[in-house]
């Protein structure tokens, strides 16, 4: 048995769907809040299947943790559950501060105590992974050397700032108490089930819908980018030989500016779902005022992880963003069935307030 937070959420329901999908893994106790981005219709397919047990409920719930803890015994927590959304951390910072800080302290205190009445191998080999972010180290000029495990954190974000805080926490509660922790720091991911408010589903939400495709200021903003799945095989891995104690940055080797990447969705869908009237859909491409302290360029050096773990990505970008563009145009009632009211408030509040 494991336990993983945030489990509804883009990452966290990827991972738990290919959890139970390879043979041999063990049932999931999976804990989400459902905020605006947890959704359970990502997980329906696992309706009825008794290895997946879901509880709607707080990692800030220290009660309802601990219960959850002494009932399942698991063997290892994976802490997906964060606020992970810039943006929206500008808006309103104190959601962030209260998940991604308060939360994460709560839930290291409740795993301590749990972790405490383990005796032997249960004790050894149990696992606390704490999936983190790239953002925590800042930004990089164009000629920097790609963010490694010892980079400094210089968090520019209320939201990323909230991440660098939940780090310190995971990495004090090792070197205190001895709590057998590990942490990765992942580079942006994209893929199936993502919530259209990050960059590439909104996209190509917005695209199919003729509406316009917003870019911040120049659009050469530089993010390396990692396929969903790729990033869920990291994760099992790390879990499976990492070193406790240790930090694991997980990239896909995929740097490429902002602007390129909406160009490259696109071309997909002039390819796969061209426009009635027979015009590209980069028509449709819209500069937009750019977000406070919005962060130049993130590049994660992922050569650790492949040197101790032997682990690297399966897909380049090329694959992965041809597979998820075809995964949005198969599932639309899916994108549908998230776009609630909530969403098209948000939606205009971040860009409707944008000059063009």
């Amino acid at each position: 048995m494991i336990l993983v937070t945030g489990g509804a959420g883009f990452i966290g329901a990827n991972f738990v769907l290919d959890w139970l999908a390879s043979p041999g893994n063990e049932a999931v106790v999976n804990l989400d809040i459902l905020s605006y981005a947890g959704n359970p219709e990502t997980l329906a397919s696992l309706a009825g299947d008794a290895r997946h047990i879901f509880v709607h409920g707080d990692i800030g719930d220290s009660a309802l943790v601990a219960r959850l803890l002494a009932e399942h015994r698991p063997r290892a927590i994976v802490n997906f559950a964060a606020e992970s959304h810039v943006d929206r951390s500008i808006h309103s910072p104190g959601a962030f501060i209260q998940t991604n800080v308060v939360g994460t302290f709560n839930l290291l205190e409740a795993v301590r105590a749990y972790w405490g009445t383990l005796d032997g191998a249960a004790k050894s080999d149990f696992r606390f992974l704490h999936v983190s972010t790239d953002e925590v180290y800042g930004s990089l000029g164009k000629d920097e050397p790609a963010f490694t495990e010892q980079h400094r954190y210089e968090p520019n974000s209320p939201y990323s700032a909230s991440k660098a805080a939940s780090d310190h926490l995971v990495r004090a509660y090792h070197h205190t108490y001895g709590l057998p922790v590990l942490t990765t720091n992942c580079s942006n991911n994209y893929g199936p089930y993502h919530f259209p408010e990050k960059l590439i589903p909104l996209m190509i939400v917005n695209a199919l819908a003729g509406k316009a495709l917003p870019v911040y200021g120049d659009g050469q903003q530089i993010r390396d980018w990692l396929y969903v799945k790729d990033h869920c095989s990291a994760i099992r891995r790390v879990l499976e030989a990492g070193t406790t104690g240790e930090v694991y940055n997980v990239g896909g080797w995929n740097e490429k500016p902002n602007l390129d990447i909406v160009h490259t969705v696109c071309a997909l869908l002039d390819e796969l779902r061209p426009r009635t009237d027979g015009a590209a859909y980069s028509q449709q491409i819209t500069y937009v005022t750019d977000r406070p302290g919005h962060d130049r360029r993130y590049a994660i050096d992922a050569g650790k992880i492949e040197r101790e773990l032997g682990w690297k990505p399966a897909e380049t970008f090329e694959t992965g963003i041809r597979k998820t563009v075809q995964w949005y145009l198969d599932h639309q009632d899916w994108v549908a069935n998230v776009q609630s009211g909530a969403y098209r408030d948000w939606v205009e509040q971040n860009y409707g307030e944008r000059v063009a």
